[in-house]
């Protein structure tokens, strides 16, 4: 894919995304009527022409509720101070209707034009890889609020972590078909990981991206955990149903987003 901002070569087939957080768990809990939260988090994605690959992470992303707490909190305005991020913005308004569940699906048009603005590849009407896309995504959020970073994020506490299954052989990535077993619950980590990373070993599934076909083309997917009602969903576009846990495991799932425990709604700090 050409671009117009450069990213570093991925040399490995599984690879580890982090993005490294401490504080979400200060963030008001927004509540409806009730003691349910209103963040409902089902909600499809319309296809805006063989953009399922970018539908199926951003609901991938939209399971991660620290993310989305921390966009839908607002604070990613004070993080960009001056500095407008079109990227960052576009988001964190899709977060918001995706969340909130006002609506059977919403569209995501305003991000893609948004993103594609800098990747000119995500505008076009054809395939792209779901992980290359993740790549560009977490890569555009970071760069706009590293400031924040540096001064609110303590980088000892991993959020998340992404898990590829593909082989990279040259400049070639094929899909791995192989029948591998991935844990819904309790990853551990701690024979894997430095001394300051072990404050959170285990982890838990809480999304997936599944892949049919090759990776010049095929069709993307998404099971989601949510957490709210913590059931399954399977979000197919703009087909989204509930799901067993049984239906998780399976040959076709190409990325693997895990969350570190506990992980559930944040408790605001007194």
């Amino acid at each position: 894919m050409t671009s117009q901002r450069s990213l570093p070569a991925d040399d490995f087939g599984i690879y580890y995304l982090a993005e490294c957080t401490d504080y979400y768990d200060t963030l008001p809990v927004k509540e409806a009527d009730g003691n349910q939260p209103r963040f409902q988090g089902v909600t499809g994605l319309r296809n805006l022409g063989n953009t399922c690959y970018m539908n199926a992470i951003l609901q991938c992303l939209c399971s991660i509720l620290p993310l989305v707490e921390y966009f839908l909190s607002g604070k990613y305005i004070t993080a960009l101070q001056n500095d407008c991020s079109e990227v960052a913005t576009a988001f964190a308004y899709l977060m918001t209707d995706m969340s909130l569940g006002d609506s059977d699906c919403v569209s995501p048009e305003i991000f893609r034009s948004a993103l594609g603005n800098l990747y000119p590849a995500f505008t076009k009407k054809t395939q792209q890889d779901a992980q290359e896309f993740l790549i560009y995504v977490l890569n555009e959020l970071h760069e706009a609020l590293k400031k924040a970073a540096l001064s609110e994020i303590n980088i000892a506490t991993p959020t998340f972590l992404v898990v590829g299954w593909f082989d990279i052989q040259g400049t070639t990535k094929r899909q791995l078909r192989t029948d591998i077993h991935y844990p819904l619950t309790n990853l551990d980590l701690t024979p894997y990981t430095c001394s300051i990373f072990r404050k959170y070993p285990k982890y838990n599934l809480c999304a997936v991206v599944n892949h049919f076909g090759d990776l010049d083309g095929g069709h993307y997917t998404a099971f989601c955990k949510n957490s709210v009602t913590q059931a399954w969903y399977s979000f197919d576009d703009t087909r989204v149903s509930e799901i067993p846990d049984t239906s998780v495991q399976n040959a076709t799932a190409y990325l693997l987003f895990y969350s570190y425990q506990p992980f559930s709604i944040p408790i605001q700090k007194r």
